[in-house]
């Protein structure tokens, strides 16, 4: 029971648990700013369209139920709550759309550093038959001896 307490106590101050919770937080609040804004910019705009101005009030009501407001539909009993689900996907498409956004973001600011790498010029090969590094211009490998492409025999 020790060891284990030790390895909880060892995970915790790694730092694991800490990203975890900051991650977590970050998104709790990510998600109610784009419940906000879906609820509060994209609906009305979409109710411009549609002429509803609340699509949480859209339902079938089930089982013989006459309420045409949705509280009282509930009260009465199940209800078929299709403009609650509407809503809840909108929520996800905004969500999906901005993670992939940051995602490609992140992508490319890391290929971006790895574009500076490849582009440096390269001054050395490896010799194909002793493997040695040498350099690029080299016709003859200092190591080795042995003849490379590009090799010229100079008569007198």
């Amino acid at each position: 029971m020790k060891n284990f307490i030790k390895e909880f106590k060892e995970f915790a101050v790694k730092g694991n648990m800490i990203d975890l919770a900051v991650g977590m937080i970050i998104g709790s609040a990510f998600t109610a700013l784009v419940k906000s804004f879906v609820d509060n910019l994209i609906m009305p705009v979409l109710s411009i369209f549609t002429g509803k101005i609340d699509f949480n009030n859209m339902f079938i009501p089930l089982a013989g139920q006459t309420s045409k407001v949705y509280s009282e539909a509930v009260e009465q009993g199940a209800v078929f709550a299709y403009g609650a689900f509407l809503t809840q996907v909108i929520s996800f498409i905004i969500m999906a759309f901005v993670v992939f956004a940051f995602i490609k973001a992140m992508n490319r600011l890391r290929d971006a550093g790895k574009k500076e790498e490849a582009a440096a010029e390269k001054t050395t090969k490896i010799c194909p038959y002793c493997k040695s590094e040498i350099s690029i211009e080299a016709t003859r490998c200092p190591h080795c001896t042995s003849k490379l492409k590009g090799f010229t025999e100079f008569t007198d």
